[in-house]
């Protein structure tokens, strides 16, 4: 049953955050045209996003032994049992969702579209309430090791934020 949560939760994200909310982005842009400078500007931010995306997600699973997919407070997938602080944890404490907004900007820069930005800034919005969320419960799973992790790592930007 562990395994079926797993590849839900996986396929899940797959679906919503790299298919659905990027193809919404695109519809509601209407007709691009993007030059080959957005173009090469999106495959470019895409690659990085989705490398650091998937490079968290493994080492989640490897190190955390868990999953990423919960969403505020209701586990989809089995969480992480394990703090992670090192690998792409050292660089921010959510690097997974630092690799899709930079996956998201890119399709921005080549859309030049609005409403591409409008559906980012809400995407953002909602996903800073679910950061705050898990936060608090991470906090309640790893205690003061968790909090000395905070102390040294940025919550989404390295070295900002």
């Amino acid at each position: 049953m562990k395994k079926v949560r797993d590849i839900a939760g996986y396929l899940i994200g797959l679906l919503l955050f790299v298919i659905l909310i990027p193809l919404l982005m695109w519809k509601l842009s209407g007709d691009v045209d993007p030059g080959i400078i957005q173009a090469a500007c999106f495959v470019v931010l895409a690659a990085a996003g989705l490398g650091l995306s998937v490079w968290s997600i493994v080492y989640m699973k490897k190190v955390g032994k868990g999953n990423p997919m919960d969403a505020f407070n209701h586990e989809v997938a089995p969480r992480t049992v394990n703090l992670m602080t090192e690998g792409p944890y050292r660089i921010c404490r959510n690097p997974m969702l630092l690799g899709v907004f930079i996956y998201y900007i890119g399709l921005i820069i080549c859309l030049q579209s609005w409403k591409a930005a409008a559906v980012f800034i809400v995407y953002f919005a909602i996903m800073m309430v679910q950061v705050n969320r898990e936060e608090k419960r991470l906090e309640q799973d790893f205690g003061e090791a968790y909090r000395d992790y905070c102390k040294k790592t940025k919550k989404l930007i390295p070295y900002i934020w």
